[in-house]
């Protein structure tokens, strides 16, 4: 194994790429075309598909199962349990497999333990979606998702913590980060 490490239960299938220093954990399964960064971590139970791409840093906790047609960029966190899909209308009876909707995840997003992402939407960097919350559509940077259907319900500082204000110019409690707020955008200054 070149670079990173692997349980000797798990699966990685000839031909995967992996980057350096990612951690592969029990009964994990990686398939053959994915493309994995460096210093990531895959919990217990994780399936990986062949049309994935994950960058760098990138956490994903137990159970979570990454199919063909996610992207994930870089220091993005998956929560355990959480679920993403890649066809809308599934039936066992009818074979789907050319009509899979990309997923992207953007930099530095953060989903919950048991979140459901719908697929063919874009989370924007650095977003928060709530343990539980079921996305249905695209969802802006920076913005907090709660609920089912999941809607943005504040705004997210890069470090994890909720921004106390709605609109203008706000600073992170935390790390003192500051962000413009106007209407359904938040930006950081």
């Amino acid at each position: 194994m070149a670079g990173y490490t692997a349980h000797e239960t798990a699966i990685v299938d000839a031909g995967a790429r992996i980057g350096a220093n990612t951690r592969i954990w029990h009964w994990a399964h990686v398939c053959a075309g994915a493309r994995i960064g460096e210093n990531c971590s895959f919990g217990q139970n994780v399936f990986v598909g062949n049309d994935v791409v994950i960058g760098n840093n990138v956490k994903v906790q137990n159970n979570v199962s990454i199919y063909d047609a996610v992207t994930l960029e870089d220091d993005v966190f998956c929560g355990p349990s959480m679920v993403f899909t890649n066809v809308v209308n599934p039936r066992s009876h009818v074979s789907r497999k050319h009509e899979y909707r990309r997923t992207l995840v953007r930099r530095g997003v953060t989903i919950g333990a048991n979140a459901t992402l719908v697929c063919g939407h874009t989370i924007g960097e650095f977003a928060f979606i709530g343990a539980g919350a079921v996305v249905t559509g695209d969802v802006v940077p920076y913005a907090l998702m709660l609920g089912v259907p999941a809607r943005r319900v504040g705004w997210m500082c890069r470090c994890g913590v909720q921004l106390s204000g709605t609109t203008g110019t706000q600073a992170c409690s935390s790390c003192d980060a500051q962000y413009n707020i106007a209407g359904t955008a938040c930006r950081p200054l």
